[in-house]
C-alpha cells in the first residue's frame, strides 16, 4: 500500500478526528479512503449518464419543458 502525506487546515483535521470519535472510521486514512471511493462512484455515475444522453438521442423538449416535467413528476410523487 502507498502512503501519501497531505497537509490540511486544523478544522478539517478536527472533522476527522470527530469522524474517528463517532466511531464512523477507524482512523484517518480509512476517511481518506471512504472519500476517494465516494468520488470515484460519482464520478463513474456522472460519466455513465452523460453516455447514456449522447446515447438517447435529441429532445425536442426545451431545458424550461424538461424542468417543469421534472417538477411535475416531484409534486405527484
Amino acid at each position: 500500500m502507498a502512503t501519501l502525506n497531505i497537509s490540511i487546515p486544523n478544522e478539517m483535521r478536527q472533522w476527522i478526528d470527530l469522524q474517528i470519535e463517532n466511531g464512523h472510521f477507524a482512523n484517518a486514512s480509512d476517511y481518506i479512503r471512504d472519500l476517494i471511493r465516494h468520488n470515484q462512484s460519482e464520478k463513474e455515475a456522472i460519466r455513465m449518464a452523460l453516455i447514456e444522453g449522447e446515447v438517447s438521442g435529441e429532445s425536442s423538449l426545451s431545458v424550461a419543458d424538461i424542468i417543469n416535467e421534472q417538477k411535475e413528476k416531484i409534486a405527484n410523487d
